[in-house]
């Protein structure tokens, strides 16, 4: 008897973790190129902001995200800064390490990298080259992934579409669901990136209405999205217009969406301060610069599967 309830509990114990374990954060960010102008004349330089990304990151709880623009060393600062976390994918110059990723982090402890690869947006896709009327290089890189908790195979693919090219973006758009189709063979997908588009852009209906993809601001029941996600930064902007986003196949469905404008604090030449009004003595403020991490926000979606009933 004490054995059977024994195996009981531990049954128990199993099906809670289970149940908690299906879920995961996925995000996708554009953390801006290393960029020399940016520190020069705006104080928005890498090494400011990535110690910032790297915490925001790990405060949020991102298990799995796309990044867009970092070169090499941006993304070897962060794996420095984030040692529970690799990535994944190639520079889109020569297929090695030149030029921007569309790189792709992942908890180590929490998934097994199944298989990976890279491809060109464009009617050439296995080498470095620009497609139709864009002007750089694009990418995507993928990885296959399984979650160690719960055994789930799942494909990832993270992109970064031309900021120019209108055909390009179309086309592009096109592409991609030409290879998951080809690629996944109906298995779960998850697409992010900074697709230069919003959801009021023919080639967004392109993905939203495939019946492959949905968007996960759509699907969420909760939306945490006072802003779209270009800021230049500039911390007194607003736009309605999500140019990055998250899109899932119909294995998984979305318990809440949102667009992370946090925001920290840089000295001014010199700091000056401030009264403190009706606040305690000891309450002290100073005048600093309010900035933002990156010249766009993070966006990240709280996934789930094979939810019990």
């Amino acid at each position: 008897m004490k054995k059977q309830f024994i195996l009981l509990a531990l049954a128990l114990v199993c099906s809670v973790q289970c149940l908690f374990a299906q879920q995961m954060n996925v995000a996708t960010y554009n953390m801006r190129n290393d960029n020399n102008k940016d520190d020069a004349r705006q104080g928005n330089g890498w090494k400011q902001r990535y110690p910032v990304i790297a915490q925001l990151v790990q405060f949020h709880d991102f298990d799995i995200f796309g990044t867009q623009e970092c070169l090499h060393h941006q993304l070897e600062d962060l794996k420095g800064s984030m040692p529970n976390y690799d990535y994944i994918g190639v520079g889109r110059d020569d297929g090695k390490e030149a030029g921007e990723y569309s790189a792709i982090f992942y908890k180590k402890d929490r998934f097994k990298l199944l298989n990976k690869g890279d491809f060109w947006l464009s009617t050439e896709t296995t080498k470095p080259n620009k497609g139709w009327d864009a002007v750089l290089p694009r990418i995507c890189s993928w990885g296959q992934f399984q979650d160690k908790k719960t055994g789930l195979k799942f494909f990832f693919f993270n992109l970064h579409m031309d900021h120019v090219g209108v055909t390009a973006r179309s086309e592009s758009a096109k592409l991609i669901l030409a290879k998951i189709k080809e690629m996944t063979h109906n298995q779960p997908v998850i697409l992010t990136g900074d697709f230069n588009v919003d959801q009021t852009s023919p080639s967004y209906a392109v993905l939203e209405q495939s019946g492959v993809l949905k968007d996960a601001y759509e699907l969420s029941p909760f939306r945490y999205a006072l802003n779209g996600t270009f800021n230049a930064f500039k911390t007194d902007s607003k736009t309605n217009s999500r140019i990055d986003h998250i899109f899932l196949t119909k294995q998984f469905s979305v318990t809440r969406y949102g667009i992370l404008t946090d925001t920290y604090r840089s000295e001014r030449e010199a700091t000056e301060k401030e009264n403190s009004a009706n606040f305690p003595k000891e309450v002290s403020l100073s005048k600093y610069v309010a900035r933002v991490p990156s010249d766009h926000f993070p966006v990240m979606a709280t996934v789930t599967w094979g939810k019990k009933k």
